[in-house]
């Protein structure tokens, strides 16, 4: 197969992943409305995901798959950290104050910023199964340099994503000037957050 094409089906298969509106998208979403250092967890994000993807394709998936035991205890971390942080989102969502645009009012340092970002990024074990289980197993049908360029997809579409998230939000600050808008977006972002925590609970019930 040409390079190119493979190239492509990496990037597609990556995108089609990432895209879907999870707890690293939804938290990059919430810094990047509020204009608190976005392009750090951007690429904080990119890079943590393109470090995970690497690991899959060059042998990490099946160690994973070998061990349940690493697993449940990744499921069961990942679990609580999203029930926490959904609880202050709504939290946030049931308090009665302004958020403003600008960077000026910042809650949040850039070495939190970023603290966060690793929690959602790592402690999710939806991201290990997209990326190291799933992304590494379909890249076996790869050898050689066919593998280097799905893996260069699937890495480019990281990095597309999260940064075109991060710049494209601003489009939608006129919107989040109205303080009634941030505590529909922390409602859901704390839906989503408890959404995925009780995925995650019933598949470890289900294990």
């Amino acid at each position: 197969m040409h390079a190119s094409l493979i190239f492509i089906n990496g990037l597609a298969l990556s995108a089609g992943l990432i895209v879907a509106i999870g707890a690293q998208n939804a938290y990059l979403l919430n810094r990047a409305l509020r204009n608190q250092h976005q392009y750090a967890v951007a690429l904080f994000c990119s890079i943590t995901d393109a470090s995970l993807i690497c690991l899959g394709i060059f042998g990490m998936g099946s160690l994973v798959q070998a061990q349940p035991d690493l697993w449940l205890w990744i499921t069961w971390g990942g679990a609580l950290f999203l029930l926490i942080y959904g609880a202050l989102a709504f939290k946030s969502a049931a308090s009665d104050h302004s958020m403003k645009l600008d960077s000026s009012s910042s809650e949040y340092s850039l070495i939190k910023a970023l603290t966060v970002a690793a929690s959602v990024s790592l402690l999710n074990p939806h991201a290990y199964l997209d990326t190291v289980v799933l992304l590494g197993g379909i890249s076996s049908q790869y050898v050689g340099s066919e593998k280097l360029w799905f893996g260069f997809g699937a890495v480019s579409a990281s990095f597309i994503w999260f940064f075109g998230l991060a710049w494209g939000a601003k489009w939608l600050m006129p919107i989040f000037r109205n303080p009634a808008a941030w505590r529909v977006l922390d409602g859901l972002i704390g839906l989503i957050m408890w959404s995925i925590a009780a995925g995650l609970i019933t598949h470890i019930s289900t294990m």
